[in-house]
């Protein structure tokens, strides 16, 4: 579990790889990001590959993770550093059978401590509760209260990620409510200053909360 809590980027559900590849690294650069996950909607399989390729040693040269929503044959195929499977993608055993032992397989619990409970005890890597905002990228089918973090975190020492509308200035009350990672999207490639600002914020932000939780900052 990390010391503190962590950026996990996920990429818009479409975009222009030329572009975004330089927006990419410059996000990257902009502070503390421990992994990017591709989730893209309707597109071919050739087309996940191509792309995936190529944003995969953007991310992996900055020092994050490289994950592929959905998909554990094309991360297979990618080499990729783990994937994350919903409940209606491939199973955890699914994913793990294809991935092997060292990869990380990351699994999405919604609202549901069950849900979470299930993967941890079959051995996935973190598991994803939220929507906890509304989200301009995707339309939330479950909703999740700050309160089940902190109930996983006493009850599970498996990472836990907080997802859904995150953005730098509704953040803090996931992190303290004891978030590992904040899986975040638009507010990051929407952020009206621009990706690296906005990793700049969020790396401040949880700076300052760890600070605070030491008792190291007033």
């Amino acid at each position: 579990m990390p010391s503190r809590a962590r950026l996990y980027l996920i990429t818009p559900p479409a975009f222009d790889l030329a572009p975004f590849s330089r927006a990419l690294a410059n996000a990257l650069a902009g502070g503390d990001v421990a992994a990017v996950q591709l989730r893209l909607k309707d597109v071919s399989d050739a087309e996940i590959l191509r792309i995936g390729a190529a944003l995969k040693s953007i991310v992996q040269a900055a020092g994050a993770a490289f994950i592929v929503n959905d998909r554990p044959d094309l991360a297979k195929a990618l080499d990729t550093d783990g994937v994350h499977v919903g409940q209606a993608d491939a199973s955890y055993a699914q994913a793990r059978a294809a991935l092997g032992p060292d990869k990380i397989v990351g699994v999405t619990a919604h609202n549901s401590r069950h849900l979470a409970m299930e993967a941890a005890e079959a051995g996935a890597d973190y598991v994803a509760f939220g929507a906890f905002y509304p989200s301009s990228t995707k339309q939330p089918q479950h909703w999740a209260e700050p309160e089940i973090l902190e109930i996983w975190s006493e009850i599970s020492t498996i990472p836990c990620v907080a997802i859904g509308g995150i953005t730098a200035e509704n953040a803090a009350p996931l992190v303290r409510a004891g978030a590992d990672f904040l899986a975040v999207s638009a507010g990051v490639w929407r952020h009206e200053q621009g990706p690296r600002a906005a990793v700049a914020a969020f790396t401040d932000l949880f700076e300052r909360l760890e600070s605070r939780a030491d008792g190291s900052a007033q």
